[in-house]
């Protein structure tokens, strides 16, 4: 399948200094990908790039088979800052319509993108009364017009609360299941961890990793830890036959390395009858990305 967004070696300075070197990566139709990194990574100088706004000192890049920049490529590509802003004396659905105008495109469809980003019932209020994440919400819906095949997505989930979230991430599971291919910059770790197909880790302006989470997870090779219970009167013997178990807060705690995770569940598995209920916590993707963060010397 060919990628929707294909970057090899891209490079750029900015006064003698490097912000990327050498990144490349592909975003691939209906795929999810995370870009990750600490502030002066490297990701806002991407994105700039992605769309046309600056241009790389060194490399290849295609957007949608096209030039980044190009009117072939805007026309295909969507994107959504971190603080979205509109005339506040516009209502939600003029400043869409007033949109779809400047596209060319049939301004009737303005309510039903609004509909899909949970915005009708506040279509025809002034945008200055709006709430941030409601203004986000203007922004994917001005984001999502012409449907464009490429979405690059700037802390798109800033300003909104919990259960917002979860519909916006469901939306873009509905866009990537129709082709769109994601771009999303996030610092919301817990959230990209689940709902994203594939993480990118931007370290120095270098690309450290890239690839699933259980991708990082074996390349990281942190330990699992183990939380148990053991049942009344056992829980000395639990800790005295697994090799550096711990008693605290009236749990027995024990870390191992990924390759001997399945002997020591053997190991615990052989003491059933002492013990009431076993937690296995692999790495988070916090874990993950401050490892990775760290090896890169930042």
């Amino acid at each position: 399948m060919t990628s929707t967004l294909t970057i090899s070696r891209l490079t750029k300075t900015f006064g003698g200094l490097n912000a990327l070197t050498e990144v490349s990566l592909t975003v691939a139709p209906g795929e999810r990908v995370a870009l990750l990194g600490h502030n002066g990574a490297g990701k806002s100088t991407l994105m700039k790039i992605i769309l046309g706004l600056i241009t790389p000192d060194g490399g290849d890049i295609s957007v949608c088979g096209a030039a980044p920049g190009s009117a072939r490529a805007r026309a295909q590509v969507a994107y959504l800052p971190e603080n979205a802003a509109f005339h506040p004396a516009l209502s939600g659905l003029e400043q869409i319509t007033q949109y779809m105008r400047l596209r060319n495109l049939d301004p009737s469809g303005a309510m039903e993108l609004l509909e899909r980003v949970g915005l009708a019932h506040a279509a025809k209020r002034r945008i200055g009364t709006y709430s941030k994440g409601m203004r986000q919400r203007v922004g994917l819906a001005q984001a999502l017009i012409g449907q464009p095949r490429l979405l690059v997505l700037d802390e798109p989930t800033s300003g909104l609360d919990p259960v917002s979230r979860r519909d916006f991430y469901e939306l873009l599971d509905g866009l990537a299941a129709d082709g769109a291919a994601i771009l999303l910059s996030s610092h919301a770790l817990t959230e990209v961890e689940a709902r994203t197909d594939r993480l990118l880790i931007l370290s120095g302006g270098r690309m450290v990793a890239e690839g699933t989470l259980p991708d990082l997870r074996r390349e990281a090779a942190l330990p699992v830890a183990m939380h148990l219970s053991a049942l009344n009167g056992y829980e000395s013997d639990v800790v005295a036959a697994l090799p550096g178990a711990i008693r605290a807060n009236g749990f027995v705690h024990l870390t191992c390395a990924q390759d001997e995770k399945l002997a020591m569940l053997s190991r615990i598995s052989a003491m059933s009858e002492k013990i009431s209920d076993l937690d296995v916590i692999p790495p988070s993707l916090e874990d993950i990305y401050s490892h990775f963060s760290r090896r890169d010397g930042q």
